[in-house]
């Protein structure tokens, strides 16, 4: 399977769904969080239970929510110290921002101030410049990001993720101006394999008490990893969103995990998506027809008029205006109903974005759109 791409209709001459203005909200400042809600559990949770009614939760209550014999998949990705803050030979200071891994110790990277640093330059990590922990060069530029594509070259045997855990820090979103959360306050508690330079957000509510609840109430519980990059949250910016270039993304959908989704929906259970990056890796491993076992990239861009395979509800946070994200997400309740739910989730002072609270769009919700047409 080649890297995976959009699918999109065969005839979309005036529709509104395309229209990048249709995907526009007004949100009032105050309404981002800027720091979570203490238990974890405690975030309000919107949940959508048909298509035309909701009901207002709170995501401890999820137990209760969902039925024995569901299955919710997770992404376990890890949020690694992605900002490093090193030095030119000059003693000159160097910011990197690291985007996304690419095998034999090189990373793509965003550095500033980047327009000095061109292949063959290098820049020291640590504390003694005259004896760094770790050296990067520069190989080449990236025009699509306007990044560079950095070689790392360290000594002894401690592994590179390590040494990043040292000399480097957990990045939060732009829109995050308080810096009073802890680095661990944007890990979910179930985090293993290191990669992301942002968190699975929708996966940030739970908590050991509730994976346990759920667990004692039947729902099963399975894994995917998507190394979220933030690509995942660069606004569209074309007129017609179908002329949206979507990033790649790494994935692993083991056999164990299609096995597990298998066995669910053989049974009559509803798989769950934590989160939109559960949804593209899911989706993504079933472009072939049905779902399979899959590592590699996709590249899946979800908008109206797709059909989910995969899938048959989602856990979600509530998305930026004009994002991808909140393209998915129109795609599993309509994009009008979709603003209108967001309409009430502001008038009801819910918190917004990466730590802020949650929506439970129940397969009851879904059952219209995902049995339509599909998208060629």
């Amino acid at each position: 399977m080649s890297d995976l791409q959009r699918l999109a209709p065969t005839d979309v001459s005036n529709s509104p769904e395309y229209s990048l203005a249709a995907y526009q909200y007004s949100l009032p400042p105050e309404k981002i969080a800027q720091t979570p809600v203490t238990p974890r559990d405690a975030s309000r949770l919107l949940v959508v239970e048909s298509p035309t009614t909701h009901c207002h939760q709170h995501f401890r209550d999820l137990p209760a929510l969902l039925q024995p014999g569901d299955l919710l998949v997770l992404n376990d990705t890890r949020v690694i110290p992605a900002r490093l803050l090193g030095y030119k030979p000059s003693g000159a200071q160097v910011e990197v921002f690291l985007l996304e891994e690419q095998g034999n110790d090189q990373w793509l990277a965003l550095v500033r101030p980047g327009r000095r640093l061109k292949p063959g330059a290098t820049v020291h990590f640590g504390p003694n410049p005259d004896q760094p922990d770790l050296v990067a060069q520069v190989l080449a530029t990236d025009p699509e990001t306007n990044g560079r594509l950095l070689k790392f070259k360290y000594s002894g045997k401690t592994p590179l993720f390590t040494l990043f855990e040292h000399l480097g820090e957990v990045p939060l979103p732009p829109y995050i101006t308080d810096r009073a959360a802890s680095p661990d306050q944007y890990q979910t508690v179930y985090a293993e394999n290191p990669g992301a330079v942002a968190a699975p957000t929708a996966g940030l509510h739970f908590t050991p008490e509730l994976l346990e609840r759920l667990e004692e109430r039947g729902v099963g519980r399975s894994h995917i990893t998507l190394h979220v990059g933030v690509g995942t949250f660069r606004p569209v910016e074309t007129d017609n969103i179908l002329d949206h270039k979507m990033h790649g993304e790494w994935i692993d959908v083991s056999a164990e995990t299609v096995a597990q989704i298998a066995a669910t929906k053989a049974r009559g259970g509803r798989v769950i998506a934590v989160g939109t990056t559960v949804v593209r890796a899911l989706e993504g491993a079933a472009q072939e027809g049905e779902l399979q076992p899959y590592r590699g990239k996709v590249n899946l861009f979800i908008y109206p008029g797709y059909r989910y395979r995969a899938i048959d509800g989602l856990i979600t946070n509530f998305h930026l205006p004009g994002s991808s994200l909140l393209m998915l997400v129109s795609a599993l309740v309509g994009r009008e109903r979709l603003l209108e739910l967001y309409e009430t989730a502001i008038e009801q002072d819910y918190r917004f974005y990466s730590f802020g609270d949650a929506m439970l769009i129940l397969p009851e919700a879904v059952q219209a759109i995902a049995t339509g047409p599909q998208v060629p």
